[in-house]
C-alpha cells in the first residue's frame, strides 16, 4: 500500500510541474544547439519564468498547485461568454436576450432584412408562448404613427411622447460617444432620450435630441456640495428648451433599494462636470431621497419641480417591491390633489449596468406583475385618465410594446436594445470598463471604435423599424391605435393542453373600484396598509 502511495504521489507530482520541467529542457536544448535554435528562448523563457513563479507564490492554490497550466482555465473564463454565444447556444438561447432578440435588432438597425423563413422556432404549445390575437377584418387606415400626451390637469407644458425612447442610461455607464449616438439618433428619429441618474452631460446636449432629465438620489446636476437638492442649479437646466420632461428615480429594476458608490479614481474631469462632483473623489448615490422621507412630501417636491420647471411634466420612476406603497402614493394624491404627471414603471429583469447579483436575480417585482399592479392603482383610483404609464424592461420588438400597451401603458422604454442598437454583442463586460464595442466603457482606445454619426443613424432606423412593427401589429388586430389593445386580446397557456386570455390569468380593476370597495380587490390588505402619511405599512 505504501508502495502504491508513493507511486500515485510521484505521478501527481510529475504532471504538475511536468510543463515546467518541458521548458526547461527545451531551453537547454536551445543553448546547446545554439544558431537559430536560440529563437525558441523567447517564448521558452518567459514561460518558464511564468512556471517557475506560479510554482512558488502563495496567493492561488490552484497555480501553486499546477504551474503555467492553471493560467488555461482564466483564459477559458473569460472566452466562456464569446464561445458559447457563437457556438454553443441555439438561436432561442442566451440570457438576458437570445440570438434571434438581439439578431432583430441587428437587422432594424442595419436597415437589413428582418423577415423570418420556415415559420416560428418556439415552442406554441409550452406555458412561455404568448400571442396576440389578430381579426378577420384588418384595419389599414390607421395613422401613420402615435404619440402619447403626457401631462395632467395641472401641468402647463405638456409633452407628445413617441410610442418607444431611450431608457435611463448615465454617463459613465455609458461612453460620451454613445451618448452622443444614442441622442442624435432620438433627433433624428423624433423620440427622446432618458439620461440616466448620473446628471445631464455635455454629450446629452450635443446633438439636440429630447431629453428627460432623471433625479436620483445623489441629485447629480443639481446639488448642493454636501450632496442634497440646489434648487438653483435645478432651475437653471430644467428650463432648457431640450429637457422636456423631469423624472424622479425612486428605484430601478437592476438594483432596487440600493444606492451605489463610484470611486474616486473612476470620477474623470468629464463626469465630475456632469454630476457636479469633485474630481477624484468617492461618489454617493444614497439607497434613498434626503429631498421627501413620505408620500404626500414626494408630491410636494415634485409639484414644486414642475413649477421651477416652467409648467414641464414631472413624474416618478420605480421598480415595485411592497405594494402598499403604491397605494400610499395614490392615497397621497387623492388627499392632497397634487397630481404627478407620469409614472414609469421599471421591471426587475431590466438593467444595463452592474449590480450586485442578490438584487438583480432576487429584488423586485417583474415587468408584467409591476405594469398590472400600476394599472389597478391608477384605474381603480379613478386617475389613470391623467397620468400616464411608461413600460420599461426588455422591450426590443413591436410585439413587446403591443402587449405592454395592453396591460395598461402608454408608451415603452428600452435601454438595451437601444445598446444592441450601437454595436453592443451581450459581451456581459459593462462593469469592466473592457466592452469591445465601445458602448459601456471610458476607454478612450475602445470608443473610437464606435462613430457617431453611423450609430446614431442606426438608433433612429432602429426606432423607425420596431414602432412600424407595433403599427402592423394594431392593423393586423383590427383596431384604431394601440390604446385599444386590452388583456383579453393577448393569449398566454396554462399548460400544453389548455390556454386563456390573461384577463383571466390577473384581474383588472374596473374604474374607481378602490374608491368604491377597496375590501373586494384583490388589493385589500395593502390598500388598508397604505398610508399618505408614511411610506410603512399602518398597523
Amino acid at each position: 500500500m505504501t508502495n502504491n502511495a508513493d507511486w500515485r504521489s510521484s505521478a501527481n507530482l510529475f504532471r504538475r510541474f511536468a510543463p515546467t520541467a518541458a521548458l526547461a529542457i527545451l531551453a537547454i536544448v536551445a543553448l546547446l544547439i545554439g544558431g537559430r535554435a536560440l529563437w525558441v528562448l523567447l517564448i521558452a523563457l518567459p514561460l518558464l519564468a511564468i512556471a517557475l513563479w506560479d510554482g512558488f507564490q502563495t496567493r492561488h492554490s490552484l497555480r501553486r498547485n499546477y504551474p503555467l497550466i492553471a493560467r488555461f482555465r482564466w483564459i477559458m473564463e473569460d472566452l466562456r461568454p464569446f464561445l458559447r454565444s457563437y457556438i454553443v447556444e441555439s438561436d432561442l438561447d442566451g440570457r438576458p436576450f437570445n440570438h434571434d432578440e438581439r439578431s432583430l435588432v441587428y437587422a432594424r438597425a442595419k436597415g437589413e432584412l428582418d423577415s423570418h423563413p420556415f415559420g416560428t422556432e418556439l415552442d406554441v404549445y409550452s406555458d412561455e408562448y404568448e400571442w396576440l390575437s389578430h381579426s378577420i377584418k384588418p384595419k389599414d387606415d390607421i395613422p401613420a404613427e402615435w404619440r402619447a400626451q403626457v401631462g395632467s390637469s395641472q401641468c402647463s407644458k405638456p409633452y407628445q411622447a413617441s410610442l418607444l425612447n431611450i431608457s435611463a442610461m448615465s454617463f459613465g455607464a455609458l461612453s460620451a460617444n454613445a451618448i452622443m449616438a444614442l441622442n442624435k439618433g432620438a433627433k433624428l428619429g423624433g423620440f427622446y432620450h432618458d439620461t440616466g441618474e448620473g446628471g445631464l452631460s455635455r454629450y446629452h446636449a450635443a446633438h439636440g435630441g429630447d431629453l428627460v432629465w432623471e433625479l436620483g438620489s445623489g441629485y447629480f446636476g443639481c446639488r448642493t456640495d454636501d450632496g442634497h437638492f440646489c434648487a438653483d442649479r435645478f432651475q437653471e437646466t430644467a428650463q432648457s428648451d431640450q429637457v422636456k420632461m423631469i423624472e424622479i428615480k425612486l428605484s430601478q429594476g437592476a438594483k432596487p433599494g440600493h444606492g451605489g458608490l463610484l470611486p474616486g479614481s473612476k470620477v474623470t474631469e468629464e463626469i465630475a462636470e456632469a454630476r457636479q462632483v469633485p474630481v477624484g473623489k468617492d461618489c454617493l448615490s444614497p439607497p434613498g431621497h434626503s429631498a421627501f422621507s413620505t408620500p404626500i412630501e414626494m408630491l410636494e417636491w415634485a409639484a414644486r419641480l414642475r413649477d421651477m420647471s416652467g409648467g414641464k411634466p414631472v413624474g416618478i420612476k420605480l421598480c415595485i417591491g411592497q405594494q402598499h406603497e403604491v397605494f400610499a402614493v395614490m392615497k397621497a394624491m387623492l388627499e392632497t390633489g397634487i397630481r404627478l404627471d407620469f409614472i414609469t414603471v421599471d421591471g426587475a429583469e431590466g438593467g444595463t449596468g452592474a449590480a450586485p447579483i442578490e438584487l438583480s436575480n432576487r429584488v423586485g417585482l417583474p415587468l408584467r406583475e409591476g405594469l398590472i399592479i400600476m394599472r389597478n392603482a391608477l384605474v381603480g383610483c379613478g386617475l389613470k385618465d391623467e397620468i400616464k404609464i411608461a413600460s420599461s424592461g426588455k422591450v426590443h420588438s413591436g410585439a413587446n410594446m403591443a402587449m405592454q400597451l395592453g396591460l395598461g401603458a402608454d408608451w415603452c422604454n428600452a435601454a438595451r436594445a437601444f445598446m444592441f442598437a450601437l454595436g453592443c454583442v451581450q459581451s456581459m463586460r459593462c462593469h469592466t470598463d473592457t466592452c469591445p464595442t465601445g458602448v459601456a466603457t471610458q476607454d478612450a482606445t475602445r470608443q473610437r471604435g464606435l462613430v457617431v454619426e453611423d450609430k446614431a443613424t442606426r438608433v433612429a432606423r432602429y426606432h423607425k423599424e420596431t414602432v412600424k412593427g407595433l403599427r402592423d401589429i394594431v392593423v393586423a388586430m383590427g383596431l384604431n391605435s394601440p390604446w385599444e389593445i386590452q388583456p383579453s386580446h393577448i393569449g398566454q397557456r396554462w399548460n400544453t393542453v389548455r390556454s386563456d386570455s390573461i384577463d383571466q390569468f390577473y384581474k383588472f380593476l374596473p374604474k374607481n373600484a378602490l374608491l368604491d370597495s377597496p375590501e373586494d380587490t384583490q388589493y385589500a390588505r395593502y390598500w388598508k396598509a397604505a398610508q399618505a402619511s408614511d411610506f410603512r405599512p399602518a398597523q
